[in-house]
């Protein structure tokens, strides 16, 4: 166990082959993607592990939908690279196989639900949040292919393949999503521009600018600009509304506060430029995971804010 800054994280499990998209179960259990390994995962407490089932490509985000299944946004794959002892993505590959979205039961069973949007392709889903109403929201980051890559968007959709929605276009790079606590705003980081943005819900899959005039992509209120090298990846909202974005080059999860403020960043112990998502157990606890992607580990820790219960769980 190592203090960082007051607080002390704990290495629930290693050896992870890029692990992102946590999910913490009531069981104790989380179940993340590993990336690079292409899997569902399932880390119990003790750090073992089993795969859930095999996706292919690039699984990324993931969450539980209102039918007990898990919902996976899979980029179609990266190329990888070791630096220095850090696993890090890269370009599309050579095998890539487009992007889309994924059911998966707990008995391994996959679906593709989505491939394709408004008539255009997925190219690289991110990130995975959902509703009270259970549609859900999510991000299409895109593909870097050296030379050119694509210009991002997010989404909306529902769990049973009938409806799926383009609601803001153009985003550079959107990764993380989540809503507030009430679920009344939607959050989006950009990872490559190191921006959080805020818009009003105004039902499912309808945003508007939360104030006049618009500041951004659909009228999006700018939440916070990170100054420096700062690249963003996934994100949650705790239980006191703060949005919890994680940090990559500088390996940590920064803090946000809905007024925008910055209230502090949570290194990992071992420096990781790829600290990718967080987590929480849920509104009645402060037990939080954190995925250290390049380093292959996966860490918990009492949040400073209280949890936050997702609309559905497990």
């Amino acid at each position: 166990m190592v203090s960082v800054d007051q607080l002390e994280l704990r290495e629930v499990a290693s050896g992870l082959e890029f692990p992102e998209g946590p999910i913490a179960m009531r069981d104790g259990s989380v179940v993340l993607v590993e990336i690079k390994r292409q899997t569902l995962t399932r880390v119990h407490p003790d750090g073992k592990t089993e795969v859930i089932a095999e996706l292919g490509g690039g699984p990324n985000g993931a969450a539980i939908g209102p039918d007990g299944a898990f919902y996976v946004c899979n980029n179609g794959g990266f190329e990888w690279h070791d630096r220095d002892g850090i696993t890090a993505p890269g370009h599309q590959p050579a095998d890539y196989i487009g992007g889309r979205i994924q059911r998966v039961t707990l008995d391994g069973q996959v679906t593709d639900l989505y491939t394709e949007v408004d008539g255009l392709p997925l190219n690289g889903p991110n990130d995975i949040v959902f509703d009270a109403g259970g549609g859900f929201w999510f991000t299409d980051l895109g593909k870097n292919r050296g030379r050119d890559m694509d210009i991002g968007r997010l989404c909306y959709a529902l769990p049973d393949g009938s409806s799926i929605t383009e609601v803001v276009h153009p985003l550079m790079t959107p990764n993380g999503v989540g809503l507030s606590p009430d679920g009344s705003c939607v959050y989006v980081a950009e990872t490559g521009p190191g921006r959080v943005w805020a818009w009003n819900v105004d039902g499912p899959g309808r945003v508007s600018p939360p104030g006049e005039p618009p500041r951004g992509p659909g009228g999006a209120m700018l939440l916070h600009g990170f100054a420096g090298y700062q690249l963003l990846d996934s994100l949650a909202v705790d239980g006191a509304g703060n949005v919890c974005v994680a940090t990559l080059v500088t390996g940590a999860v920064s803090i946000i506060a809905d007024d925008g403020t910055l209230l502090r960043q949570i290194p990992v112990p071992e420096p990781d430029p790829y600290v990718t998502n967080i987590c929480f157990a849920g509104g009645d606890s402060r037990t939080a995971f954190i995925t250290s992607s390049g380093l292959g580990k996966l860490y918990t820790l009492q949040w400073p804010y209280p949890g936050l219960d997702l609309a559905f769980s497990a």
